[in-house]
């Protein structure tokens, strides 16, 4: 609940912020110069590439989150058998040896939708976010029947 509020509130002050420099954007195009115009369209071009951004997070979370509830619906979410140090951090051997355990279910049924979610997680849990990034949407594709390049 406090990531989906803190989502939440990072989306709104974001398009604020986006609201903003798109009034100035506005702003300098009314001035009428050509230096005044060609600057508040570059401006304006900032808002459009971060709400499109802000949208594609959006939906990848969405999506991401649909699945883990499915899964859970099924009972398939992954264990939290991980390791954790004195201050709740994971330890990094106790992370890889989990990992590996995903990898090799992965790589036993790759077009399975549900290890390449579990997988994601394990690479999030290794702190490998690109590559956590790149599972999910992976599982996200299979779940909705497209396939996706390696």
């Amino acid at each position: 609940m406090r990531a989906k509020l803190t989502y939440a509130v990072t989306a709104a002050v974001l398009v604020f912020y986006f609201v903003l420099v798109g009034s100035r954007g506005v702003m300098l195009i009314q001035s009428g110069t050509l230096l005044t115009v060609t600057f508040g369209v570059a401006v304006l071009i900032l808002p459009v590439i971060g709400l499109w951004f802000l949208w594609k997070n959006t939906q990848f979370v969405r999506r991401a989150n649909a699945l883990a509830a499915e899964l859970d619906a099924e009972g398939g979410l992954p264990v939290d058998e991980l390791v954790r140090t004195p201050g709740g951090r994971i330890d990094r051997d106790s992370a890889d040896e989990v990992f590996a355990k995903r990898r090799a279910e992965t790589e036993a049924a790759p077009d399975d939708w549900r290890s390449w979610f579990r997988l994601a997680v394990a690479y999030h849990d290794a702190r490998d976010t690109p590559r956590a990034r790149k599972a999910m949407q992976r599982a996200i594709a299979l779940h909705d029947g497209r396939t996706i390049e390696a």
